[in-house]
């Protein structure tokens, strides 16, 4: 009989909302040298809430408020990155990040390489991204492959609660400068939150979220849900891969999987002209050319600006019966 100490500890149910934050607290915890800066990430605990109590427990040296100039504060965080602290920087909208590109594309990327390692830019970008909320044309994008594009650049998209906390600690003691993209629809979301002890699955490496023999299904972010319900609801059976970030990609899971099935069907809320997704459907196709049973499909929202009304958002965004029909429909060709 196994003793008590060699029970398995217990698992929670949190939010990942929550899990964000235990994430950012350990982190500001463990090491003296991580600052959390943005917009209302202080006293006011972030417009979402993410950063609630960080404040009052880390004080105002160590919690930020920065005026609304992102140019500013994020070009502040980089070069604090390069004398030594670990800026956490929330960009209150994915959408606004337009205009505080220059230090992420052409500094954060690109120090390292050009100061011949001698410089290291740990920096996590923290960026609010995704539709369904009726938020409008400039509060609603995906724009994951922007980021995915520049060399230097980590990208990684928690689609799960464990991720939440796990990859935000991961980010944050990383030291090459990471994007880190929140989808606002998973906030309130729940599931479990292992012990802080327990091993986490590391940066750069998909997880199979649902085993399947028929159709290789590819995801990130919100869209894990999606695909997992229409697991459940369609006709095919489907493996369903959680790539968890976009740079470092572990293509390897992705073939090892698509070789088993044979089909490969890749979904993502971003716009499907020109988004990751048709970067992976190259790799992949590169790779099993000989050993695919029909090319792979890509499922992603249409190229338009994203509409305020509901209704007509709704109609845009890839939905679990979008996935399951395209699924069967691949199983249907081959």
């Amino acid at each position: 009989m196994s003793s008590a100490a060699e029970a398995p500890a217990a698992v929670a149910e949190r939010r990942y909302i929550d899990a964000l934050n235990e994430g950012m607290a350990t982190a500001l915890e463990e090491d003296e040298r991580v600052v959390v800066i943005g917009i209302d990430v202080g006293a006011g605990g972030g417009i979402f809430r993410v950063t609630k109590g960080l404040y009052e427990r880390f004080g105002p040296e160590r919690v930020i408020d920065a005026p609304i100039s992102e140019m500013g504060y994020v070009g502040a965080a980089v070069g604090a990155a390069m004398t030594g602290l670990r800026p956490i920087v929330e960009i209150m909208f994915m959408d606004f990040v337009g205009v505080c590109l220059d230090p992420i594309l052409n500094q954060a990327a690109k120090l390292r390489y050009m100061t011949a390692g001698a410089l290291e830019i740990p920096v996590v970008f923290r960026m609010q991204t995704g539709a369904g909320k009726a938020a409008g044309a400039q509060h609603s994008q995906s724009l994951e492959a922007w980021f995915a594009h520049v060399p230097g650049l980590k990208v990684v998209l928690p689609a799960t609660v464990a991720d939440a906390r796990d990859l935000m600690l991961a980010a944050v003691r990383d030291p090459n400068p990471v994007v880190f993209i929140e989808n606002r629809r998973l906030y309130g979301s729940k599931g479990p939150l292992p012990p802080p002890d327990a091993e986490p699955l590391p940066l750069g490496k998909a997880r199979i979220a649902r085993g399947g023999e028929q159709v290789t299904v590819l995801t990130w972010g919100q869209m894990l849900r999606t695909c997992l319900a229409a697991a459940e609801e369609g006709a095919a059976s489907l493996e369903v891969i959680d790539l968890r970030s976009l740079a470092p990609l572990d293509l390897e899971t992705v073939l090892a999987s698509v070789r088993r099935t044979g089909r490969l069907l890749i979904v993502h809320e971003a716009v499907q002209d020109f988004g990751a997704g048709a970067e992976l459907a190259a790799r992949v196709g590169e790779e099993l050319f000989d050993e695919l049973r029909t090319p792979v499909r890509r499922l992603g929202t249409p190229a338009v600006p994203m509409p305020f009304s509901p209704d007509l958002e709704r109609g845009l965004l890839p939905n679990s019966k979008a996935v399951a029909a395209a699924a069967e429909a691949l199983v249907a060709e081959g």
